[in-house]
């Protein structure tokens, strides 16, 4: 293992932050709010910490398998402590514990906080908040390798490091193609909803936030009271569509814009996804309207928008869902824990492990009746075997006991079950509110500090998809 070359791919990812912590110091220094030094420290260590392994450290297009996983975990994990300068020396409600919860939150698209009152934030402040959002939601090693030269074999390393296991079966491209191909549809989403957000009345910079935000399947706001803030079903209709179109394979989305729109339908996955996500809307709108609270029209519009927020892991919101019908609350759960597709900018287990794992379960039956028979998973014209299927089952498995351990320690911490419970799975699927006290209308600040420590762990172990945390703090046994 090279140290150096290790400093150099970290060093290209320091730069990107720098790059984004100056933009947010130059909004601070326009808007002349108290953010402005606290940002332009922070870009400059960035800057100085990135430039220095690039001036001592030759270039190459080789690195091994397990110095692309270092890479790729060092970047997120030094990303987010370069998030927690400028919130720490800015102070108000930041502690270190708080400061580090908001950073990790923000580069892993949780969208859980701390904060009680966002709006006190100076707008440069609010921007990086937000920033961080869009530098984690498609993946900070994926968007320095789409704009840096071509690293030959180590870029395809340190791309299939990055991206899930399961979300390279709809590229068909090489891999700076593909790359390509992400960084487009990423920034043309973005600039779509930023566009649709203004017509819809927005400020052009709650636009481009909400934006960064949306397509990051994120959830920070701006303002206090989430969407809500704004009382506008445009809006709201605006960020469901972009909610959508943020959780489903970009790939796919690709193919769909350059003309092939059919094989969208033609993913069992999407398919199963926007199936899903209706039957949720419908089964939570019932739900509201049988409680006697809400009309068949507001029952639907808030139903929509908060399941298919949670669903798609965004975690924006328009009401308190924590004072819904039992009912309503454990669809929502379940959402909570399944979320969006593979290759999108969703956390959670992933509609594509829920169709594999039903399809396993089928399997298994047909094997009961029919012992001698070869039976193969397939989705679409994809064959299985049995080896990805047990690994399938055991990510899943180790998914729900971490979420489990998670919450166990939380309610050892004195908090009630609901909040452990929700806010556990909420911060592993990267999702953002919970339930309780961690709802919409509530934040993450009554947590214990330990408890804190406890959930940014999950929000890592989530965004890297449980092994990829884990390959890291035991890379000293890898051969």
């Amino acid at each position: 293992m090279r140290p150096q070359i290790i400093l150099r791919y970290v060093g290209l990812v320091l730069l990107f932050n720098a790059a984004f912590l100056l933009i947010s110091c130059i909004i601070s220094g326009f808007n002349a709010d108290s953010a402005f030094f606290p940002l332009l420290y922070t870009a400059l260590i960035s800057a100085l910490f990135g430039v220095f392994p690039m001036l001592f450290v030759p270039p190459t297009t080789k690195i091994t398998n397990k110095e692309g996983f270092i890479i790729v975990v060092l970047s997120w994990l030094l990303s987010c402590l370069v998030g927690v300068i400028p919130y720490i020396m800015w102070g108000g409600e930041f502690s270190f514990t708080n400061a580090w919860f908001e950073s990790v939150s923000g580069f892993t698209t949780t969208g859980s906080s701390i904060l009680t009152d966002i709006e006190a934030l100076p707008l440069g402040l609010l921007f990086w908040r937000s920033a961080t959002h869009w530098i984690g939601g498609i993946g900070i090693i994926i968007f320095m390798l789409a704009v840096h030269p071509s690293m030959g074999k180590s870029g395809m390393i340190l791309y299939r490091t990055e991206m899930s296991s399961l979300a390279a079966d709809n590229f068909h491209y090489r891999t700076r193609k593909t790359l390509q191909i992400l960084v487009v549809i990423y920034v043309g989403l973005t600039l779509a909803e930023t566009i649709s957000l203004l017509l819809c009345g927005m400020s052009i910079f709650d636009a481009v936030t909400h934006s960064f935000a949306t397509i990051a399947t994120g959830g920070f706001s701006p303002k206090n009271p989430s969407i809500g803030y704004y009382k506008s079903t445009a809006v709201e209709i605006v960020i469901i569509v972009f909610m959508i179109l943020s959780g489903i394979h970009f790939g796919l989305l690709f193919a769909a814009f350059t003309g092939k729109i059919t094989d969208l339908w033609k993913s069992s996955i999407v398919r199963y996804y926007l199936a899903a996500l209706t039957t949720g809307v419908i089964a939570v709108t019932v739900s509201l309207h049988g409680s006697q609270v809400y009309s068949w029209a507001d029952a639907l519009r808030y139903a929509a928008f908060q399941v298919l927020s949670i669903g798609t892991s965004t975690g924006f919101a328009t009401t308190d869902s924590s004072i819904w019908p039992s009912f309503a609350r454990l669809v929502m759960i379940f959402f909570t824990l399944q979320c969006a597709c593979a290759g999108s900018t969703s956390g959670g287990i992933k509609a594509d492990r829920m169709v594999l794992f039903w399809k396993a379960i089928v399997k298994r039956v047909k094997k009961i009746q029919h012992p001698a028979a070869v039976i193969m998973v397939k989705i679409d014209t994809a064959a299985f075997d049995d080896e990805v299927v047990d690994a399938n089952i055991l990510f899943l498995s180790f998914y729900i006991g971490i979420v489990f351990f998670s919450a166990l320690i939380l309610t050892a911490l004195g908090v009630d079950i609901l909040s452990a419970f929700s806010g556990s799975a909420a911060t592993m699927g990267n999702v953002g509110p919970g339930f309780g006290t961690v709802g919409s209308a509530g934040n993450f600040s009554q947590i214990p500090d330990v408890g804190k420590w406890v959930l940014t762990a999950t929000m890592l172990l989530g965004r890297l998809e449980i092994f990829g945390l884990l390959l890291f703090v035991t890379f000293k046994s890898w051969k």
